[in-house]
């Protein structure tokens, strides 16, 4: 069921803005984003302590056995940018010192706790009292977290990763962060919340996480169908969301996760395609895989440039960030701590560059895609190094056209809906020259194609 909500326009008045169209667990999962958000602003009223940790790689398991409450300064940093937040805490953080080619995540963190500490929703956002780093692929992480520390004088504990060099986890890259889990990580948060680590505590969670990890998989692989029921990229940031942040581990999550797999079974029942912010897609025209984070400051802007094309996204490597369930992976409560060593090492970008790349045509044949397009983020390292290789490899793997676009997280400088209209519209084109003429065609300026002319 798809929920619109709109008012009466009473006569002689200006039409109303239309109110954005969302299925029902997109309208839950930003029930939860609140109550997240609300539990963090009453965190010291109700005596609780505080934690923040980032996306990847983040032990949300873990910290709920110590009764933390739990911030992820990634969200909050996307989340100002959707609400057209960040651009000020951005330069904020520039004119204190920090450079223009920083991570912009990092930029709209700092500025905000410059801004007076208060949080996304509008709800104060209290000082954390440990900083948990599990570390999986970006370097950033680390010099952001050495920052907050420096402000906030708090606790840190880092859970160092090992990268998959090799595009394999090794019995011994597993027993070393187990090690750390064990020697550092546990009885860091033990001192830090007062709380006894329990175990089955931590069984417990895994079990939910579990099930929420099999519908979360059962939804993103729904694309397989045509038309795809979903959208894998901006439709899909809706569904991460529970999952990857403060509710993997929960009975909520888990319920989320089983009204969204009812919602897209029933979408396939009936043939449709995603649900967009302007109602059902039309007709699917074009089938893509993407490659990189989404801009956040001009989201449902740039999301449209898609579906008012006919072009739905049917995977992307942003929504497996925070761990490639569809590889198999699933929380394991019989080997709770191996399982968080797991999913530490197995996080999208702590894959190595041919990791990546085979991941990338994997989606490339099992959806049926038309093709790549890549969205490289000018200020993120973890996702933009490689990618010109990536797209050459994948183009001559699959014989399937690619293109690069390029944009930001949260710098709305960084924006420029003409140039990323204009490169969208040629690409598309591109993918029509291909199934034509059987390869792509070259183009004039105008991004016409160039038809040559043969004898008679």
């Amino acid at each position: 069921m798809n929920t619109p909500i709109s008012m009466p326009t009473p006569l002689g008045k200006p039409t109303a803005k239309p109110q954005v169209v969302k299925e029902d667990a997109m309208w839950l999962q930003k029930e939860l984003i609140n109550k997240n958000y609300m539990e963090l602003a009453t965190a010291r009223a109700n005596n609780r302590k505080v934690s923040a940790t980032f996306v990847p790689g983040n032990l949300n398991e873990l910290l709920m056995c110590f009764d933390f409450a739990r911030s992820l300064p990634e969200t909050n940093a996307l989340q100002n940018g959707m609400r057209k937040k960040s651009g000020k805490f951005i330069m904020d953080a520039e004119r204190d010192g920090q450079s223009e080619d920083v991570c912009t995540y990092v930029k709209a963190d700092l500025g905000m706790m410059m801004g007076g500490e208060v949080g996304p929703t509008g709800d104060p956002l209290p000082r954390p009292d440990v900083l948990l780093l599990s570390y999986t692929g970006c370097f950033t992480f680390m010099k952001w977290f050495e920052l907050v520390r420096h402000k906030y004088g708090c606790e840190t504990v880092m859970l160092h990763v090992p990268y998959q060099a090799d595009g394999k986890i090794t019995p011994s890259m597993r027993e070393y962060v187990v090690k750390q889990l064990k020697e550092t990580v546990i009885p860091t948060l033990e001192r830090v919340s007062g709380i006894k680590f329990d175990i089955d505590r931590l069984r417990q969670y895994m079990r939910e996480s579990a099930k929420a990890e099999q519908d979360l998989v059962q939804v993103l692989q729904s694309a397989k169908n045509r038309p795809s029921p979903i959208d894998g990229y901006f439709g899909a940031v809706y569904y991460i969301g529970p999952i990857f942040t403060a509710f993997r581990g929960t009975a909520e999550a888990t319920e989320f996760y089983r009204v969204l797999r009812g919602e897209i079974d029933e979408r396939i029942r009936l043939g449709k395609g995603p649900v967009t912010p302007d109602g059902d897609m039309g007709e699917e025209k074009y089938r893509l895989i993407v490659e990189g984070p989404p801009n956040w400051t001009s989201f449902r802007d740039f999301w449209k440039m898609f579906y008012e094309e006919g072009a739905v996204v049917v995977s992307s490597t942003y929504a497996k960030v925070g761990g490639l369930y569809d590889y198999g992976f699933r929380h394991d409560p019989e080997n709770p701590l191996e399982s968080l060593a797991e999913y530490c090492l197995g996080c999208y970008t702590n894959h190595s560059l041919p990791g990546r790349i085979q991941i990338i045509c994997d989606y490339m044949e099992q959806y049926q895609a038309d093709g790549l397009l890549i969205n490289s983020i000018k200020s993120c390292n973890s996702f933009s190094a490689g990618q010109l290789l990536m797209l050459r490899e994948v183009e001559k793997r699959t014989g399937k056209p690619a293109a690069f676009i390029e944009t930001d997280l949260v710098d709305p400088r960084y924006f420029s809906a003409a140039n990323v209209k204009n490169r969208l519209e040629s690409y598309f084109q591109m993918i029509k020259q291909k199934r034509t003429y059987g390869h792509a065609v070259p183009t004039g300026p105008s991004g016409a194609p160039i038809i040559p002319i043969t004898a008679n």
